[in-house]
């Protein structure tokens, strides 16, 4: 393995973690946000948003079972997966093109309240090819709670393997997330921390539409609008596919408000999973740069 000496950290460094990218609109049907949307489940818009609906039940409720049913059936029944992850972001005003990852997952499982199995991810990057050739594994609880990481192509044959801060200013940079929170299981975690919050307001809008496809998966898609902008709103819209067949969710699209009347909305984020495969008995060498399959 190529190691890093402290001379060339910053400099090779400072070249990882630089895109990001999803699945073209094409490949799906019936997007809600292009206008293709039918009649909402629940709705309640007329909330000037400070205070939540004085009944018990809240639009967000059904979609909140949803994915706190997914949770527990991906805890309970989802050891690892492997998949290809197509996402794309807005970073500093600009959409990144579509990047391609394919990703091992092991998830994190707890054994009398201790961690049995830590939460693992490796990571290949595919296209576009600026990054194709990189490789990144993150293992809970090992390197000092770092990322090992390469990059690909020419850089790859003179860059050294590196260690970087998941949360640090490098491994940052063009992300709007950690590599710790990526994957399925912390999908779901999230959109659950964000609809809890908004539960607490009124002045939502939640959708459900059938029918809907990702490459040739069936899903469900739960499409949530916040018509008004509030700053406690972290977007306009957003949707989630849920597989039908997994129960799991393998698309999550954001957008916020048009920037101006009568405009489209703005993606700010997607993140789209393909060719999932369960349970695959994946090990800890498939987290391991000795991995003789590896690059590193």
């Amino acid at each position: 393995m190529r190691q890093l000496d402290r001379r060339n950290f910053f400099t090779a460094s400072a070249v990882f973690f630089g895109g990001s990218a999803c699945l073209p609109s094409a490949l799906l049907a019936d997007d809600p946000a292009a206008g293709a949307t039918s009649e909402p489940v629940y709705r309640i818009s007329k909330s000037d948003g400070t205070h939540p609906p004085t009944a018990n039940a809240h639009p967000l409720d059904p979609a909140l079972q949803i994915a706190q049913n997914s949770l527990l059936h991906i805890r309970q029944n989802v050891a690892d997966y492997s998949a290809i992850l197509i996402k794309r972001e807005l970073i500093d005003g600009s959409l990144t093109e579509h990047e391609y990852m394919g990703v091992k997952v092991r998830n994190r499982k707890l054994v009398n309240g201790s961690v049995a199995t830590p939460f693992s991810v490796y990571m290949a990057f595919l296209k576009p090819a600026t990054v194709k050739g990189r490789e990144v594994i993150y293992v809970e609880n090992q390197n000092n709670g770092n990322v090992v990481a390469h990059e690909g192509g020419m850089k790859g044959r003179f860059l050294p393997t590196v260690t970087l801060d998941p949360n640090g200013m490098l491994a940052m940079r063009g992300q709007r997330y950690p590599i710790t929170e990526i994957g399925l299981e912390n999908l779901v975690v999230k959109l659950i921390e964000k609809g809890e919050r908004d539960r607490q307001r009124g002045e939502c809008d939640v959708q459900f539409q059938q029918g809907a496809k990702v490459g040739e998966s069936l899903c469900t898609v739960l499409s949530v609008t916040h018509p008004v902008p509030r700053p406690y709103f972290d977007f306009h819209i957003a949707q989630i596919f849920i597989d039908n067949e997994l129960n799991m969710p393998v698309r999550y699209c954001a957008y916020t408000w048009p920037q101006y009347s009568g405009g489209e909305p703005v993606l700010m984020e997607e993140y789209t999973y393909t060719k999932i495969k369960t349970n695959i008995g994946l090990t800890d060498a498939d987290f391991d740069q000795e991995n003789g399959k590896y690059n590193f």
